[in-house]
């Protein structure tokens, strides 16, 4: 398996890196991309790791985005760890009251009668419907942003941070690094929360499920790769043209396929921007389709 140190220096030396086959065939045909980012307007930032042979595919891999949403894959990934250990059980009731309801938060809004939800159900809340309340909620339970910043720096993720809660992160300017990621430093985070010895095999397998049930991807990566893959993903979104997905995605028959793809592209409305995720899915199922 590819470790982080290789999987980081491969994002931050290579740009647009196809090494070894099927991938090789596709070796500087940046063009490719180069289209992409015209017909966005935007800059477009991708990272994809077969983990059954190595094989990687980075662009821009190196240069930071903002996270937006895909924040909530590691904050759900630490309160798994830290029930786990026995910190923070899953079952514990976290009360709150109209004033922790954001504008998106159909899950908390749901049960703002009852006044609070377990630990999981924040947690399934976060990942499957995006629900910002319950991200925020459970920040608080892991001390806040820079605490899900530690657990980062813990798991050896030198590079993505979170400074602030939801809605405030997803204002992130251009030379801005606060709340930000690279796709590099994303797989690589993803490889060790999603298929490393982090978590526990449950733990895994619920995270996991959370992105596979999750809804507010299906017009993204998902759309665009094979219909016989098993996709489970995470997507972020802001006001001013950030579009991303992150997703973990099963061929038949083989190990994952990890993919972190951000796109900043101020102009672009929603539908278009789905479908330069949706090429980026075809894409990767084209190069990464055969084992």
């Amino acid at each position: 398996m590819m470790n982080r140190r290789t999987l980081i220096a491969a994002s931050g030396t290579l740009g647009l890196a196809a090494l070894a086959a099927p991938a090789a065939a596709f070796q500087g045909k940046s063009s490719i991309f180069d289209v992409l980012e015209r017909d966005a307007k935007g800059r477009l930032g991708l990272a994809v790791l077969d983990t059954s042979n190595g094989h990687r595919l980075f662009w821009h891999g190196e240069e930071r985005f903002a996270l937006c949403s895909t924040f909530k894959v590691p904050l759900a990934a630490d309160v798994l760890l830290k029930s786990e250990r026995g910190n923070l059980p899953l079952d514990r009731r976290i009360n709150f009251s109209q004033r922790d309801v954001l504008d998106y938060a159909p899950v908390v809004k749901a049960n703002l009668a009852s006044g609070s939800m377990t630990v999981e159900q924040l947690a399934k809340a976060a990942v499957e419907q995006s629900d910002n309340s319950a991200a925020n909620l459970l920040l608080a339970q892991i001390g806040g942003p820079s605490g899900l910043t530690r657990f980062l720096r813990e798991q050896g993720d030198q590079v993505t941070r979170l400074d602030r809660t939801e809605p405030d992160l997803n204002h992130v300017a251009r030379d801005d690094e606060r709340d930000t990621t690279t796709p590099g430093a994303m797989v690589a985070l993803m490889q060790d929360l999603l298929i490393g010895n982090i978590l526990g095999p449950k733990s895994r397998e619920k995270l996991i499920g959370w992105m596979v049930d999750s809804k507010t991807g299906l017009q993204r990566l998902r759309a665009g790769l094979p219909q016989d893959w098993r996709v489970g993903d995470k997507t972020g979104t802001s006001g001013d043209g950030k579009f991303n997905d992150i997703a973990i995605a099963f061929p038949p028959g083989r190990k994952p396929i990890l993919i972190a793809c951000y796109l900043d592209a101020p102009g672009l409305g929603g539908d278009a921007a789905n479908k330069i995720h949706q090429r980026v899915g075809s894409l990767v199922g084209t190069l990464f389709g055969q084992a």
